[in-house]
């Protein structure tokens, strides 16, 4: 069984490379996954980031070449560690005592804020502003889950949490101040998935209690939904975008399949059978118009690759490693994908996508 490292990092900044660890593994011990053959470009091995983390990690791209990785180490403390673009650097200690992974979003260049669950249960906002880390702020609330926050825009935030009451609610942030907190109905199981697909829009995907997918959105003046997608989903789905008025969502069904269902900008098609037998939800990403990559944990605890290339699914593809999460994928550019892990050292690992082979 490929195993991820077998020393742990602490915290410390030094940047090592896992070698000699990764062996082959057969994608017929993920279940029934189609086959289509290997990826045209080649995966880059997995490099160890040290740390000892415990969940997957958040990680944000706020401009070509750049990615900041969040998380929470032993001391529930988040931590912080980035590419400036030739080299690693961190675990930079960021303080707080939160209770997940916290939720980091950027609206522009050389700009992070992230969110969090403190103790109270209340909402929690640390932000780079270019020079210097801000913060911990007290938002309020009282949330069952952490956060999702997101930004359509410069200098606009919307973050989503569940209620004691298990609606969703919103706060936001418009350039000057913080609205909020505004009750947006349902009963939800989980945080709701947000994406917007270009200015002034936003839409929410959550679970209802009969395990269907529903929909809310903002169409840049007042909310639509709920609307019932329908489906059983074993998780929260996972939405993204790859252009204006499109959406792509990805779940897992009841027999731990991927499925999918997308909005064409005039109407809603799925749910489509993707195959694959999945621990979690899946975490997909898109690098460009019309591309999706979609990563997830098999039943041998590799991630897993299935691909979208504007005309046709390929995949199931097995990238190895033994990882204790759902993996973390980011795009900072066309034909670039970094997606990130917890081995069972409790490291962070990344694997990457080069742009040349």
């Amino acid at each position: 069984m490929t195993k991820l490292g077998s020393k742990s990092g602490g915290h410390s900044g030094r940047r090592q490379q896992a070698s000699a660890w990764l062996i082959a593994l057969s994608v017929t011990a993920f279940g029934n996954m189609p086959s289509a053959g290997a990826s045209p470009v080649s995966w880059s091995s997995w490099e160890y980031l040290g740390g000892t983390i415990l969940e997957t990690p958040n990680c944000v791209s706020w401009g070509p070449n750049r990615i900041d990785c969040f998380a929470r180490g032993t001391d529930r403390a988040m931590y912080h560690r980035w590419w400036d673009g030739s080299s690693w650097r961190g675990w930079e200690y960021l303080g707080g005592t939160i209770l997940e992974a916290p939720s980091c979003v950027s609206w522009g260049p050389n700009r992070i804020d992230c969110f969090a669950r403190g103790t109270d249960r209340a909402m929690y906002h640390r932000w780079w502003d270019g020079s210097s880390w801000r913060g911990w702020e007290n938002l309020g609330g009282t949330l069952l889950d952490a956060p999702n926050c997101i930004s359509w825009g410069p200098n606009r935030i919307d973050c989503f949490a569940r209620g004691t009451d298990r609606a969703m609610y919103q706060r936001w942030w418009n350039g000057s101040s913080w609205g909020g907190w505004h009750n947006l109905g349902g009963t939800i199981l989980e945080t709701p998935n947000c994406v917007s697909w270009g200015p002034n829009r936003i839409d929410c995907f959550a679970r209802g209690t009969d395990r269907a997918m529903y929909h809310r959105w903002w169409n840049g003046w007042g909310w639509g939904g709920w609307e019932n997608l329908g489906g059983t989903l074993l998780d929260a789905p996972n939405c993204v975008s790859w252009g204006p008025n499109r959406l792509d969502c990805f779940a897992r069904g009841t027999d731990r399949a991927m499925y999918q269902r997308w909005w064409n900008g005039s109407g809603w098609g799925g749910w489509h059978y993707l195959g694959g037998t999945l621990l979690e939800t899946p975490n997909c990403v898109s690098w460009g118009f019309n591309r999706l990559n979609c990563f997830a944990r098999g039943t041998d605890r590799a991630m897993y690759h299935r691909w979208w290339n504007g005309s046709n699914w390929y995949g199931w593809e097995s990238l190895g490693g033994t990882i204790l999460d759902a993996p973390r994928c980011v795009s900072w550019g066309p034909h670039r994908i970094d997606c990130f892990a917890r081995g069972t050292d409790r490291a962070l690992y990344r694997r990457w996508w080069p742009l040349i082979g």
